[in-house]
């Protein structure tokens, strides 16, 4: 059966690959980035594309309104965009954990709120928000994003609860490592204010380890895809864990003591050095 997906956050990685991935299923797929431009290569293999700034009320107003206006409903909503802030909990700017919590966890509620009516048009509706192992297991400068990560866990499993009574199935994914310009993206970040006079800066190569930790043996994105998409069909569980790692670090959270992940934290992100 055809459904219509809208997903946030497609033009690269986990987003661009899950466009792919439900196109080729016979779904129409809505994809949606800041820049339209980037969405291009998707275009041409036949997905909608449409701008949208996920942090900007009148941008998803407009979007949603011209969903409802061509095609009345929403099937599937998958809340992908985010970014990734990092450094030192002490020296982050301000202005960059609240950008951190606008996109990762206001954003993904607003796009809920706002898309709801169109939800409620379909007779298979399904809201995937995407988390990550880091929400579960936090580490040494990833502060703003592991708490954002596990903020949005945390929504996704109320949102599980109180739509339940309107049919319309909510999933949290928690992926591992998965092969994208997540940390480019991220390095690129924590470089732009992190300088010599940081109480860190003697360490600042194991700040950089964590930025980039998410693509050692990452798992490809197309992949990730292909098992989300399946997962839709024939996994009725709440929580997906999908990707390298996503089940090892669940479980180091939960069962390996706290002193011994924070000696394998310190030694592993420079911090027995300072």
């Amino acid at each position: 059966m055809n459904r219509t997906v809208l997903i946030t956050g497609c033009s690269t990685g986990i987003g661009r690959a899950l466009a792919q991935a439900f196109n080729k299923k016979g779904d129409t797929v809505i994809a949606t980035a800041r820049r339209l431009e980037s969405l291009d290569e998707l275009k041409a293999q036949g997905c909608e594309t449409e701008s949208l700034d996920v942090t900007n009320a009148d941008s998803i107003d407009q979007l949603v309104k011209h969903i409802e206006a061509r095609h009345g409903h929403i099937d599937i909503l998958i809340n992908n965009a985010g970014i990734a802030t990092m450094g030192p909990m002490a020296e982050i700017p301000a202005d960059k954990l609240r950008q951190q919590f606008e996109t990762n966890v206001i954003a993904p509620t607003v796009m809920v709120q706002q898309c709801l009516p169109l939800l409620r048009q379909s007779q298979q509706a399904m809201i995937i928000n995407i988390g990550s192992i880091s929400g579960v297991l936090t580490t040494p400068f990833a502060g703003p994003y592991c708490a954002s990560k596990a903020a949005i866990h945390s929504i996704s499993e109320a949102m599980r609860l109180e739509l339940a009574p309107f049919g319309i199935r909510v999933v949290t994914v928690q992926p591992g490592g998965i092969q994208s310009n997540f940390g480019e993206n991220a390095s690129a970040d924590v470089a732009e204010w992190l300088d010599e006079n940081s109480l860190y800066a003697p360490i600042r190569n194991g700040i950089m380890a964590r930025a980039n930790a998410s693509q050692d043996k990452a798992t490809p994105a197309e992949e990730f895809a292909r098992t989300l998409v399946q997962s839709v069909e024939k996994d009725s569980s709440s929580t997906w864990n999908i990707g390298h790692g996503s089940r090892l670090y669940p479980f180091i959270a939960r069962w390996l003591p706290q002193a011994t992940r924070t000696r394998v934290m310190s030694r592993k992100f420079s911090l027995a050095k300072l």
